[in-house]
């Protein structure tokens, strides 16, 4: 069963929450970050702390390290961040165009987490991981919340939605893309040991939906801290991660598309020719394609749209051959393009769905990529399904929106 802890959270002052909310760390480029370092409570500050150093610096040098933690710092000492008096939960909602959904921050076990019942569906590439972990043991703290998701559970919803209806949040902005976040603090005591009582007893387990990254470096840091001999009673803080757990039924996956920068030696014509082995080709068309089902494609080549239908037969039907992710890299991005590892072949790229298919146009007409392919998005379901078998995912097979703000929960270890 799922085990989860209230924490003493470090976050804003109530005045201040709009201001220091950022998108997750690993959303945006070094040059995206920069456009910010002019803003003094942006939590880029902690999270991309390279913005305030030359350009020339390595971002993966103990120097940015050592700024974050300088600046994380300053913020307590200025009292733009406070640390709680209570441990708490935290009723987390965000609505984007209209649509809600409503998560709780709080500490998942670690012990959980190396035990499956925190399930993942996604690799991990240890250089990701090493920079989170220098991150963590320099700050001393988890600024990267984990999005977790859950088969939903009626008593769960009930308690939040209760405690939604009966107090005033604590914080309660727009952001400037439009998303709206809303925070309540649940630092009473008899709610918090319900609720930690109900994932207990009726959550059997958790799926990271995003921020597989951050959950493998919380746990690399709280095994070296172990084998440093500070684990004493396994309640230690250093034991838990920061993260926000959604039931599944207010979650949506957007898709995520691929960009290509060659055509691997072949001639358009002739990549047309050879996808036809495979999927159904449309003529041209000068609409853009957004796949209305599984199984199709979008194309984007030279100031073009093409359909592509998948035809029977030419794919697996297992739980992860029927993706149609795996069906674009087994049928195109390694039969044709020979892009075998898309995890670090660095000529194929990955575009989040929240970006629209003007984004791939873009890519392909700025020279940079040759052709992009617009993908239908991954069910939930399909996410559990495959968690649950023990087996992962193709690389950036999900994209969820709307993304945790980093900066309005932080997790001191």
């Amino acid at each position: 069963m799922a085990k989860i802890t209230p924490f003493k959270g470090l976050r804003p002052k109530k005045e201040l929450a709009a201001q220091v909310a950022t998108l997750p760390y690993d959303v945006v480029s070094v040059a995206e970050a920069r456009a910010y370092a002019d803003k003094p409570y942006h939590f880029y500050h902690v999270t991309r702390s390279e913005i305030d150093l030359p350009e020339n610096v390595d971002v993966h040098s103990q120097q940015v390290y050592d700024k974050a933690k300088e600046n994380l710092d300053q913020f307590v000492a200025d009292g733009v961040l406070f640390q709680d008096e209570e441990p708490s939960y935290y009723i987390y909602e965000l609505v984007m165009d209209g649509r809600s959904q409503t998560g709780l921050v709080c500490g998942s076990s670690l012990e959980d987490y190396n035990k499956g019942i925190i399930k993942k569906h996604e690799f991990t590439r240890p250089e990701k991981e090493l920079d989170r972990i220098n991150h963590i043991k320099t700050t001393r703290a988890q600024t990267g919340v984990v999005f977790l998701a859950y088969n939903d559970n009626q008593d769960i919803n009930t308690i939040i939605a209760e405690w939604k209806s009966s107090h005033a949040p604590e914080y309660d902005f727009v952001a400037e893309d439009g998303i709206r976040h809303t925070i309540w603090v649940v630092s009473d005591y008899p709610k918090v040991s319900a609720i930690t009582q109900i994932f207990n007893d009726h959550v059997p387990c958790t799926y990271i939906a995003d921020g597989h990254h951050r959950a493998a470096s919380a746990a690399k840091v709280a095994e070296q801290l172990t084998e440093d001999g500070l684990n004493i009673s396994g309640n230690e803080s250093f034991n838990y991660f920061i993260t926000c757990i959604f039931p599944e039924s207010q979650l949506k996956i957007l898709d995520y598309n691929r960009v290509v920068k060659d055509l691997n030696g072949m001639s358009e014509g002739r990549f047309l020719e050879m996808l036809r082995n495979d999927f159904e080709v449309s003529p041209p068309m000068k609409e853009r394609y957004k796949p209305a089902q599984p199984h199709e494609f979008g194309l984007y080549i030279n100031k073009a749209w093409y359909k592509l239908t998948v035809k029977p037969g030419t794919f697996s039907n297992d739980p992860i051959g029927i993706l149609d992710v795996s069906i674009l890299q087994n049928n195109v991005l390694s039969k044709l393009l020979n892009i075998n590892d898309p995890r670090t072949d660095k000529r194929v790229d990955f575009v989040g769905g929240i970006r629209g298919l003007g984004e791939l146009e873009k890519r392909v007409n700025s020279g940079d990529m040759a052709a992009a392919f617009s993908c239908y998005p991954v069910s939930l379901k399909q996410l559990f399904d495959i968690a649950d078998s023990g087996n992962v995912m193709p690389p950036k097979s999900t994209w969820f929106e709307p993304k945790l703000r980093d900066g309005l929960v932080v997790y001191l270890i």
